[in-house]
């Protein structure tokens, strides 16, 4: 996948969906999410006409890890176009998400990144924000001193920017002009105070409700509250509904994404804060999985897919297929 797409290409995809979803020819499948003790089961998709494909990313998240798949068909025929190995695609996109938002609510000065998270979505997430900003400095906060450490070198060898460690989330969120959240945190660490005023956030890593990154009370410093779904935000982030509750009223200061991507908006002069709560929209997976798709067609990259076969209504197939030598009926 990362082959056909860099983070340039990954933007500019995912932009696109945005603005899609504004002008009513995207749709995104609000995500379904079903959890237990050993893991969690999650479902995200949504249809994109300009392409004419509508998918689903589906993956488990268990203590192992995560082998999630992104699934595309053509909206015409309904037929099977592409499957999409998508860890590195989900890093991609969700980078891609913080860097729209930053291009749209961050100064254009912006140049101090304070990224709060260690883990693989650390890099891409700093990547994202040099992408848009003139990032002259990058601090990293992490409660794993190896880990941070770790990603500090990273940042200084492989996007050749100056990076800072740091123990303590006050001190590295001071001065900086964004702010990336991006943890599993369940104890918001960035309490309301902690961003000096002309800092906008991007709030990436609480998708769940039992996650939190940041003090509801931060909202009422943020001039602009953006969202990747109502919906899903409505349903998912717990931040936002400790603040807001279940009022409509309160939820109307709150604005789609894609509706800042359609009216090129920038960051209203004399903002104290602004803010952008992503929790992974399968419009993002579907609208870069078409370019992916796009891309791999034209360089004749990846594997043919067989074509299905069409069965009469009411034909029944076993489990086994009884054809293959050692097959049985069921």
């Amino acid at each position: 996948m990362v082959a056909v797409v860099g983070l340039a290409e990954a933007i500019e995809a995912v932009e696109e969906g945005f603005r899609a979803e504004a002008a009513g020819t995207a749709r995104n499948l609000v995500k379904t999410q079903l959890g237990w003790k050993d893991g969690s089961l999650h479902a995200v998709g949504a249809v994109f006409e300009p392409a004419g494909l509508a998918g689903t990313k589906t993956w488990l998240h268990a203590h192992g890890g995560a082998d999630p798949l992104l699934l595309l068909f053509g909206t015409g025929d309904g037929r099977l176009r592409a499957v999409i190995e998508a860890f590195a695609l989900g890093q991609l996109r969700t980078a891609a998400v913080s860097a729209v938002a930053t291009h749209h609510l961050a100064e254009p000065t912006a140049s101090v990144l304070a990224i709060c998270g260690t883990g693989a979505q650390a890099l891409p997430q700093v990547a994202a924000v040099a992408a848009v900003r003139p990032l002259r400095m990058v601090r990293v906060y992490g409660r794993d001193p190896q880990r941070r450490r770790a990603l500090v070198d990273r940042i200084r060898s492989e996007l050749d920017l100056p990076a800072e460690g740091y123990e303590d989330p006050a001190a590295a969120v001071s001065a900086a002009d964004v702010i990336t959240l991006a943890t599993r945190a369940t104890t918001p660490f960035l309490a309301a105070d902690m961003p000096e005023s002309g800092a906008h956030v991007n709030a990436m890593g609480a998708i769940t409700l039992e996650r939190a990154e940041f003090e509801p009370r931060l909202l009422d410093r943020c001039r602009v509250v953006a969202v990747d779904s109502l919906a899903q935000a409505r349903a998912h982030s717990r931040e936002l509904r400790e603040r807001l509750g279940d009022e409509d009223a309160a939820w109307a200061r709150v604005l789609p994404l894609s509706r800042l991507v359609a009216d090129a908006a920038r960051r209203p002069a004399g903002a104290d804060l602004t803010l952008c709560k992503a929790l992974g929209v399968g419009l993002a997976d579907v609208a870069l999985g078409a370019h992916v798709y796009r891309e791999a067609l034209a360089r004749g990259i990846g594997r043919p897919l067989e074509p299905t076969r069409r069965l009469p209504p009411g034909l029944r197939v076993s489990a086994v297929d009884a054809t293959k030598e050692g097959g049985s009926r069921s």
